[in-house]
This record gives C-alpha cells, structure tokens and sequence, in this order.
C-alpha cells in the first residue's frame, strides 16, 4: 500500500495513533521536544541499525507527526504538533462525552427510586 493510499484509506488519526502506539516512536517525539535534530542524532539512543529508525520515521511522517529539511547529505527532523492537536481534541470529545453519561448514570442510580406500581404476576394466585 502506498503511502498516499494508506493516508486516505486509514484516516490520519488512525495514523496518528498507530505511531503513537509504539515505544520507539513516543521515545523520538521525546528526543524532538529539545528541537531539530538529525537523523543519526535521533538514532543515537536507540539499539537499532539507521535504516530501522529510519523506517520509524517515515511511519512518523506518514502521520505528520515530523518534518524533514534536507541540506546535502544531512536530514534534519522536527516535529509536527498540528496532529497531536487534533488527536487530543477527539480525546477530549471523547472525554465529555463519557463524563457526562457516566455523571448521568451516577445520578439515575443514586437517586431515590420512584414509588413504582405494583407488577402483576404472570402466575395465577393460589386461594388458601
């Protein structure tokens, strides 16, 4: 699959999470809060070979999440925060939404019960 395919086809949030979801992926999001740096500085702590960092870059830049300017040889990265944005935005829709229903639940449940009418029984009533 491309990766202009999979950018329609997934979602870009999808996208957003998926990188997310991985450990060396968070960690080089943690390397770039410092600023721009290289592709070798980013590999630097990591126990991969370049081209593994490199293949977690590109599934980082295929979720926006970086940019690379190049100047001759040297790759220089940074990091995107518009989809971090947006992500955090659909968490917190998420977050008021859940709030607010469980916050209804709780009220429903902690409420005093209505006086409720008597059900009648499906079963006949035995006379004695």
């Amino acid at each position: 699959m491309s990766r202009t395919t999979r950018k329609t086809s997934i979602g870009l949030l999808d996208l957003v999470f998926f990188a997310l979801a991985d450990s060396t992926r968070r960690s080089i999001l943690e390397q770039l809060r410092k600023g721009e740096t290289t592709v070798s500085q980013l590999a630097q702590p990591h126990d991969m070979s370049l081209p593994a960092v490199s293949k977690h870059l590109r599934l980082l830049e295929e979720a926006g999440l970086l940019n690379r300017r190049v100047e001759g040889r040297t790759h220089f990265i940074s990091v995107n925060t518009q989809p971090l944005n947006q992500a955090l935005s659909w968490i917190e829709k998420q977050r008021q939404f859940w709030d607010a229903s469980l916050d209804r639940l709780a009220t429903l449940v902690e409420s005093p019960a209505a006086p409720s009418k008597a059900i009648p029984s499906s079963k006949p009533h035995r006379k004695s």
